[in-house]
């Protein structure tokens, strides 16, 4: 007998707060987490070199504040620490013990998503490497860069002895991971399960990098926050974020023996290969198109029981156009009743984080039958015709949401909530 999974608690770190409560009411109210990033404006050859300033930094983060003992904090990447404190806030939402006793910890695992890998560690230690030799560099260099330090460190804490592991598979690896955990406990094998995404691969080399590809939004320097615009006619490529996104995923019965506060409840998991492009999604959305369809049959609804979906939208030219097609295309006339927002609009995009943070997003609207905006969408692009929900907030009925993620390589995720009744 498959188990039914639902939510018990979510954490963020991100551009528009370092908290749920902080990140749903500026999200809701439209508030812009981009900005100029100061250090990339600093250093002459970065800007020379990539030719973006802005991005979507997490702001006014203390790692201490969150990870004890406060030593280890230096023995971290960045990603890692964003790990750590939305997994607190996320574990502590979810009324959890500090530490399972090992019987529980036997069925409990953390997997994450991670796109990249610890660059600002990487990148230290390779010029300390350089300019001081080998025998200067950090013995934590290993330790604070490898991505599965993230779910690593949250397992030491937390004693999960079961899974611990990372998904990599660039812009969709946060909702690979919470499908993923989904699986596990669906099937049976697991209790409880940390999922999502941490990321934080901000760094002028990875922004040259992506510049070079022209996926970067290099326009509006000037104006920061109308940087990305996802589609909106004059978009012109992503802005880079940070953070990370995490949810506690538990068995229903389990969380119900402990008399849990369910967010939401995970009832379908699509996951689909373009085998196409590296970079560019397949014509028409056509494996968007397949993974929104596995993950409605998995859930057994209909597609006109979905009522929003928080779309994955980055503001590059080819995303929206072919995220929109694959959406009519899976829909049908019930496309054009859909209620849809990129909240990119106002984190920029996460990289392997992204699904993390918007299946927490996913999540709260469930919860509160609320649906944020997609800011900056003043000239609607006539190919996305779709009801983005532009610039404000709305409230209504959320019974049923799907978030949507896509990534280099072809690789495609969605996830499927409702309302637990």
């Amino acid at each position: 007998m498959t188990k039914r999974v639902v939510v018990t608690g979510v954490g963020l770190v991100c551009p528009v707060g370092n908290s749920v409560g902080i990140s749903w009411e500026n999200l809701l109210l439209g508030r812009s987490g981009i900005d100029t990033v100061a250090s990339w404006c600093e250093k002459k050859w970065a800007h020379e070199c990539a030719g973006v300033t802005a991005g979507g930094e997490v702001k006014n983060f203390n790692a201490e504040d969150y990870i004890e003992p406060k030593k280890d904090v230096r023995r971290m990447g960045r990603f890692i620490q964003f790990a750590m404190a939305a997994a607190k806030e996320a574990w502590e939402m979810a009324g959890l013990p500090d530490k399972l006793e090992n019987a529980p910890g036997n069925r409990a695992g953390c997997v994450l998503g991670v796109g990249m890998l610890g660059l600002d560690v990487l990148i230290d230690n390779y010029e300390t490497l350089r300019e001081r030799g080998p025998r200067r560099v950090s013995a934590f260099f290993i330790p604070g860069t490898i991505s599965n330090l993230a779910p690593g460190q949250i397992g030491i804490r937390r004693n999960l002895r079961l899974d611990n592991w990372v998904v990599v598979s660039a812009c969709a690896s946060g909702t690979h991971s919470i499908g993923e955990a989904f699986s596990q406990i669906k099937s049976g094998r697991a209790d409880l399960m940390v999922a999502g995404g941490a990321e934080s691969a901000m760094h002028p080399l990875s922004v040259a990098g992506f510049n070079s590809m022209h996926a970067l939004c290099a326009s509006r320097n000037d104006d920061p926050k109308k940087a990305s615009r996802p589609f909106d006619k004059t978009r012109d490529g992503f802005v880079m974020g940070e953070g990370a996104g995490i949810l506690i995923l538990e068995e229903l019965e389990h969380a119900k023996r402990r008399r849990a506060s369910i967010i939401s409840e995970i009832i379908g998991y699509g996951s689909t290969c373009d085998a196409s492009h590296i970079t560019a999604p397949s014509e028409h959305g056509e494996g968007a198109q397949r993974a929104m369809r596995q993950a409605l049959a998995q859930a057994l609804i209909s597609p006109s029981e979905v009522d929003y979906i928080n779309a994955h939208g980055t503001s590059t030219p080819l995303n929206d156009k072919f995220e929109t097609e694959a959406i009519k295309c899976v829909f049908g006339e019930h496309a054009y009743k859909l209620q849809i927002s990129s909240t990119k609009s106002m984190t920029g995009h996460l990289l392997g984080a992204a699904g993390g943070v918007e299946g927490v997003f996913t999540a709260m609207s469930v919860k509160t039958g609320m649906m944020p905006p997609t800011i900056n969408l003043d000239n609607p692009d006539p190919e996305c015709d779709l009801d983005y929900i532009p610039n404000k907030a709305r409230s209504g009925n959320v019974n049923i949401a799907m978030s949507n993620s896509f990534g280099f390589g072809g690789a495609n995720a969605v996830v499927i909530m409702k309302k637990h009744q």
